[in-house]
């Protein structure tokens, strides 16, 4: 069975939010899942998340990884770094603009998109209504990274608030 780490972004994914149903989705199945309260969700801390994803990496040793919202931005500084093992998939789900200027979040921003991605397997989930990133935005960091994209028509953040609850195709994501 494959192992996932699910990310979750600026705030957590507590229930109802579909990385909390994921979770437990798979665990249902008895799949082998990790997925962390990051350090303080509401006021983070680049340096502290990226030292905490780094140790999961390391000591879980997962064959998939699924970030939401900000967890991509962690994702994205450690890849820059290049000190982490490559995973076989990598879910990015709606990522930030890479200058985004919320002032609790100013130690994640700005950054460069990454050179490489550390997974032999990428999908990039946008949708064309991200109040933290626009269509053009997603478009310009689908090309930098020179991933495949999925566009989700009205999506919001992808999030509890854009009822992203039960979302069956990221199930099917995983699984296939």
């Amino acid at each position: 069975m494959l192992k996932v780490l699910i990310l979750h972004g600026w705030g957590g994914s507590d229930d109802p939010h579909w990385q909390a149903w994921l979770a437990g989705e798979i665990a249902k199945d008895y799949g082998t899942v990790s997925f962390p309260l990051l350090d303080n969700p509401h006021f983070p801390s680049k340096n502290r998340w990226m030292k905490q994803i780094k140790s999961l990496l390391n000591d879980f040793r997962p064959d998939i990884v699924i970030c939401h919202s900000l967890a991509n931005i962690a994702w994205f500084h450690l890849c820059n770094e290049g000190e982490i093992s490559p995973v076989k998939r990598l879910l990015l789900v709606a990522p930030p603009h890479l200058t985004c200027e919320i002032e609790t979040l100013k130690t994640f921003f700005p950054l460069e998109a990454p050179k490489a991605l550390f997974a032999e397997e990428v999908l990039l989930v946008t949708s064309t209504d991200d109040p933290y990133m626009s269509t053009q935005e997603a478009a310009e960091l689908q090309k930098a990274l020179g991933v495949e994209m999925k566009v989700i028509e009205n999506g919001g953040h992808i999030n509890t608030a854009s009822g992203y609850g039960e979302w069956p195709w990221v199930k099917e994501w995983v699984l296939q």
